[in-house]
């Protein structure tokens, strides 16, 4: 199995890392310091879990890479439009792109069923640029659920999790999934297939569509904000009316919302990804996460206030933040 990591960052560099070592011929895609880092030293994991470095091959270079059976997508989904140039030389005939990103993705009502099927979202594929890039037929959804930081160029320091969960947009159970599956198992993490994976996006976005946009507003971890009573009840909320969207959508979530809560707050003191961003003055993936998800319910007429004003305010801030 030849897979390439295109974004190998904090979680493409663990899932290459992994797949390196369960025997796949892995080729990490990256730039600047942290590729140098890999090519030096290889991919340096901190775990509870145990530590460990893996040497897979990195290129800044995609083409030197070529065709593979799998892209593992480890890019922001704010950058997917742009990302031709360097996906093309890495597609054959049936090549795979496990699309490892958070939020409502491109290819969500891809093969969807019922009175939305085919109906493109504005937020997350503007007038199909997305679709134009990565083909929906190509796509394998995957929710992830470990929690990384890069810790300095080439070292990953996984916080907790390893569980990546895959689906087919049309809720078969392909040989294409499988075959992944059981490479991610082989080197060490869970890798169910879901069916009904849209369950388990909105699951995922339960968390992201909150803690991301109001840890990046108030600077604050996981853990600060569980604990501060005004924002937890504001967090409380979103979850509330991002629930009654997937509802109208026919999505089951399946976990209350105090459960997810909890949940986030034995994470302790993580910073999100959309906090690490802002950190580190990159772009905010807040389409996927908020925008996306208000477009929903003016689709499904759900009323959304507390993600309106939230979108707004956060919008403003990747708008000041990008300038």
């Amino acid at each position: 199995m030849k897979v390439a990591v295109l974004g190998a960052g904090a979680i493409g560099a663990y899932v290459g890392a992994a797949l390196h070592r369960a025997g796949a011929d892995v080729h990490l895609i990256a730039r600047g310091p942290h590729l140098a880092a890999m090519r030096r030293h290889g991919v340096r994991v901190r775990s509870p879990r145990g530590d460990f470095t893996a040497r897979p091959r990195a290129t800044d270079d995609p083409a030197e890479v070529g065709p593979v059976d799998y892209v593992f997508l480890g890019l922001k989904a704010n950058s997917y439009a742009a990302c031709g140039p360097l996906i093309e030389p890495l597609l054959h005939g049936t090549t795979a792109i496990v699309a490892a990103q958070n939020g409502i993705p491109w290819w969500y009502f891809h093969r969807h069923g019922g009175p939305y099927d085919g109906h493109r979202l504005q937020s997350v594929d503007p007038d199909g640029a997305v679709s134009a890039v990565l083909a929906p037929e190509r796509a394998v959804g995957c929710v992830v659920y470990a929690a990384t930081e890069l810790q300095e160029p080439g070292v990953v320091r996984h916080v907790e999790g390893t569980r990546f969960s895959l689906g087919e947009p049309d809720r078969s159970v392909s040989a294409r999934c499988l075959a992944f599956a059981e490479a991610m198992r082989a080197g060490g993490l869970k890798c169910p297939v879901e069916p009904e994976l849209r369950s388990d996006i909105w699951l995922k976005l339960l968390g992201n569509i909150s803690f991301n946009p109001i840890s990046a507003l108030v600077r604050a971890t996981m853990g600060q904000m569980c604990r501060h009573g005004g924002t937890r009840r504001v967090i409380e909320t979103m979850m509330a009316e991002t629930l009654a969207v997937a509802a109208a959508l026919g999505c089951e979530v399946g976990v209350s919302i105090e459960r997810r809560l909890a949940g986030a707050e034995k994470v302790g003191d993580h910073r999100t990804s959309t906090l690490q961003d802002l950190e580190r003055g990159k772009p905010l993936e807040l389409d996927v996460l908020l925008a996306a998800v208000v477009e929903l319910a003016e689709i499904t007429g759900v009323p959304v206030p507390t993600l309106r004003t939230v979108h707004a305010l956060s919008d403003l801030l990747a708008l000041r933040s990008a300038a």
